[in-house]
């Protein structure tokens, strides 16, 4: 494992990075261990919507990938900040199905799939864990 290219990166994706291993914690005790709707559901639940927050707004200004514009993987941005969103939105209505599916969708898309992408050919992540 070589570190040095995450100490030479851009403060955004210092930022970006340095949640990642908080909010998949959180996000998997809240899906599976935690009793759904308790005090502890619903502070660690704020905590992570904070963090995928910091870590979507982080994202905005990580350029690497195209030569400084966007790419495919600034998809998540949007896709992010909706499920969120529509978290908090189904949630303040009743609608626990629906937050649910929001919440699963942004552990899954958030976090799992976005995630595996940082280890593509080309990403610090590659160049940190596999070269």
């Amino acid at each position: 494992m070589n570190l040095a290219p995450i100490a030479d990166a851009p403060i955004a994706i210092k930022i970006h990075l340095g949640d990642g291993d908080p909010r998949f914690r959180i996000g998997t005790w809240l899906i599976f261990f935690l009793t759904k709707g308790a005090r502890w559901h619903r502070a660690l639940g704020a905590i992570y919507l904070a963090l995928m927050t910091v870590t979507a707004i982080a994202a905005f200004f990580i350029r690497s990938i195209n030569l400084g514009g966007f790419s495919f993987i600034h998809l998540f941005i949007p896709l992010t900040l909706f499920g969120m969103f529509g978290a908090l939105w189904n949630v303040r209505l009743g609608n626990i199905r629906g937050h649910r599916n929001a919440m699963l969708g942004l552990y899954v898309g958030g976090l799992l799939i976005a995630g595996s992408l940082t280890l593509l050919p080309g990403r610090l992540l590659h160049h940190v864990f596999l070269q």
